[in-house]
């Protein structure tokens, strides 16, 4: 199942991109757990309707954290990295560049390395745009300029791939400003990290009895 990222575009707002598969994944495991502990609670006897409730409280900050809670939030003064279970804040000034290998990653001045979880990089959507631009260059040999070229540049790159260059490019732009000068911050995600731990401890505490 491909992952496109899909920016969402404010003049005043941070520019926002996420996974449209993964949240939809993510909406499908939640409904899954549900169903699966509702079904403990009901029809479950001794220990089972609790073991039921500490699994569920283990999985669904794990489902959240890596399938709805990743984004990426870029505007003119920085870049803003939600993953699974860190908020990254990059001013443009310390991003040194922004590329897509097998995964999507921001690498500061000093050398550190991000992953930007909510833009996966798709190499069956890579291997769809190639086939498409070579069909392209079978079509017209010669190079000839359509009227649509404009409309088909975005076309000629795989969704991740145009997001990561949408960012380099604003990293470009903005790295000058004097409201985009900084060093990378770093916040981690306690809110879905503490019920995951607790979840885990009654879990194997349950077992254990």
């Amino acid at each position: 199942m491909s992952s496109s990222p899909t920016p969402a575009e404010n003049t005043y707002a941070d520019r926002v991109f996420r996974s449209s598969a993964g949240m939809g994944g993510g909406v499908l495991l939640l409904a899954l757990v549900a169903w699966i502990a509702g079904d403990a609670l009901v029809r479950g006897e001794g220990r089972t309707p609790w073991i039921a409730l500490a699994g569920a409280l283990l999985v669904v900050p794990v489902v959240v954290a890596f399938t709805m809670r990743p984004a990426v939030f870029a505007n003119d003064d920085r870049l803003r990295v939600r993953n699974p279970f860190r908020t990254i804040t990059l001013p443009w000034a310390d991003v040194a560049d922004v590329r897509a290998s097998f995964s999507s990653e921001v690498f500061t001045q000093d050398g550190k390395k991000v992953q930007l979880w909510a833009v996966p990089v798709s190499l069956r959507q890579r291997k769809r745009v190639s086939r498409r631009q070579m069909q392209r260059a079978h079509d017209d040999p010669h190079g000839r300029t359509s009227v649509n070229a404009d409309v088909s540049d975005k076309a000629r790159l795989a969704p991740a791939d145009q997001t990561v260059a949408d960012l380099r490019e604003m990293a470009e732009r903005n790295a000058s400003r004097p409201e985009a000068q900084g060093q990378m911050q770093v916040r981690w995600a306690y809110e879905l990290l503490a019920p995951t731990l607790a979840g885990l401890v009654l879990l194997i505490v349950l077992l254990a009895v």
